[in-house]
């Protein structure tokens, strides 16, 4: 019976003692169709024309690995293509090549990142990277951060640690603060967290879509006499429509007088807070208490990829310490799965520590300048004359047709929309103060100086019509 069971194993699992044939021609037959959608993802679309109804079910006896490698073919060609020059909609660029290898890595070990004993080499790598980070931005010696996956997850675990360390985990009068501009994944943490909705606070914005102090400072006095608990005061550091900085500095200071956690959603542009002064607004950082980064969002890479730091790791510790009874390890080992919401997560570290490695100091430098001047070339040529532009110091760009109405905004934007796509360049189309837009996020390292221009001419013409 165990001969049997062990031939049956065999076909379902690499396996000691065997040159693994069958899984390395797997491997290779694979990577061939990725690479064959990769060199033809500029003929093909950034939407696929047509989807495939593949079928989900397994059937009793399993599948050949032809019939699967059917199915992935299938599969790649009907999904959504990062690599076109046009795919310019989201915050999702290709990806990094070294970091497609990264993905394979940590597939293959299966190391649990729940406790070092499951994942010993990696837990240190990614204390060391999450360390490396912290003090690159500024903060000191104590620092420290997890990886999630998500800057939403992110998010969530410096706000269950800001309400731990204020005392308020079962208080219903505790609150935190946001800008009315800030990512929606804080309405769905404070959905998780059970804040009430009243105690989800929102600033407006100024004409530059930044966090208005004023209007701050006059919310708080106005909550304390509520009988509100501030546990938190959120920055965004690149919000989604336009890529806007909330004042970092003024909006720290706020925090420190008020003895309130100082949480930065860095998810869009924390990256560039590592570059050699990509933007020069980009500073002061080290006043807060956390960080999101997304190096996904534009480093390439693959998903996913988020960090979250913060100037003391004895924060998390204590904030998600459970002792993790099932796990033989001594006091001096600090499991990150202690660290954060998640338990179980695969070493997704690996493919950040290769990508940056890969990359190098001016390799990064590079894929961040170049996502501005993308930014800057397009805007120049946009006419605004007949566009109002909504944008910041980030990658990310906005506009709507001037002298319209609501109705006529939303339908020029609907059509414009599917216009580019017929031209095969996607962009979005978010709501923004109660009417639809256009954004571009230029975060794609594959648009070139000459798909800008072809695009900007497109859309000013388009409203000429």
């Amino acid at each position: 019976m165990d001969s049997d069971l062990n031939k049956l194993l065999i076909d379902y699992f690499p396996t000691p003692n065997t040159e693994n044939k069958d899984l390395f021609k797997l491997l290779n037959q694979t990577s061939k169709i990725i690479c064959e959608w990769f060199s033809l993802s500029e003929e093909l679309s950034p939407i696929p024309q047509k989807k495939n109804n593949l079928i989900y079910e397994p059937n009793k006896y399993g599948c050949e690995i032809k019939t699967l490698l059917d199915d992935i073919h299938s599969l790649i060609y009907s999904s959504f293509n990062p690599s076109h020059p046009g795919s310019l909609a989201h915050l999702d660029p290709p990806p990094l090549t070294i970091s497609i290898v990264g993905d394979l890595i940590a597939g293959a070990l299966n190391n649990n990142l729940l406790a070092e004993e499951l994942s010993p080499s990696i837990s240190r790598l990614e204390d060391d990277l999450c360390k490396w980070f912290a003090m690159k931005i500024g903060f000191e010696d104590s620092s420290g951060g997890i990886a999630a996956s998500g800057g939403t997850l992110n998010n969530l675990n410096a706000l269950v640690c800001a309400r731990f360390k204020a005392g308020l985990t079962c208080d219903p009068d505790a609150s935190f603060i946001v800008s009315e501009e800030a990512h929606v994944s804080f309405k769905k943490c404070a959905k998780i967290l059970g804040i009430k909705d009243e105690n989800l606070i929102t600033i407006e914005t100024d004409i530059y879509g930044k966090m208005n102090i004023s209007k701050l400072n006059k919310k708080i006095e106005e909550s304390n006499l509520l009988g509100k608990k501030i546990f938190c005061i959120v920055a965004t550091l690149g919000t989604t429509i336009r890529g806007s900085i909330d004042p970092i500095f003024e909006i720290g200071n706020i925090c420190k007088n008020n003895n309130i956690w100082f949480h930065i959603d860095g998810s869009i542009g924390g990256i560039f807070a590592i570059s050699n002064n990509v933007i020069n607004k980009i500073s002061n950082l080290s006043i807060a208490n956390s960080i999101t980064i997304n190096p996904q969002k534009l480093l390439g890479i693959t998903k996913t990829s988020s960090l979250l730091l913060v100037d003391d790791i004895n924060h998390l510790r204590k904030t998600f310490y459970t002792g993790l009874p099932y796990i033989d390890s001594s006091e001096e080992v600090l499991n990150r799965g202690e660290l954060g919401v998640q338990g179980s997560r695969p070493a997704e570290i690996i493919k950040l520590w290769l990508g940056l490695k890969f990359l190098g100091e001016e390799g990064i430098n590079d894929i961040l300048k170049s996502s501005i001047m993308k930014k800057i070339l397009f805007e120049n040529i946009l006419d605004k004359n007949k566009f109002n532009i909504y944008s910041g110091s980030l990658h990310i760009i906005s506009f709507e047709p001037k002298n319209m109405n609501f109705e006529q905004i939303n339908n020029w934007s609907l059509v414009t929309k599917k216009f580019l796509l017929e031209n095969k360049i996607m962009i979005s189309r978010p709501l923004f103060k109660n009417r639809y837009v256009l954004r571009i996020v230029f975060g794609n390292f594959n648009t070139k100086k000459s798909h800008i221009i072809k695009l900007a001419n497109l859309i000013n013409n388009k409203i000429n019509e």
